[in-house]
């Protein structure tokens, strides 16, 4: 079993009324993970933290 990391991020409104969040990752988490600018993740609230999971590439959509 992988042990969970918590990360503090801020949250930035992108200003264009959407309702909508931009959260930007630091380059070290996207690192320990392998994540590159591009990759899909899913995201899920659980016990009041954001949880955000890689999706397979295969099942991710153009």
């Amino acid at each position: 079993m992988t042990e969970a990391k918590r990360w503090t991020v801020k949250c930035q409104d992108p200003l264009d009324g959407s309702g909508d969040v931009i959260i930007d990752l630091p380059t070290d988490l996207l690192a320990s993970f392998g994540l590159s600018i591009g990759d899909v993740l899913t995201i899920e609230v659980i016990e009041d933290a954001i949880v955000l999971t890689p999706k397979s590439s295969d099942s991710a959509t153009p």
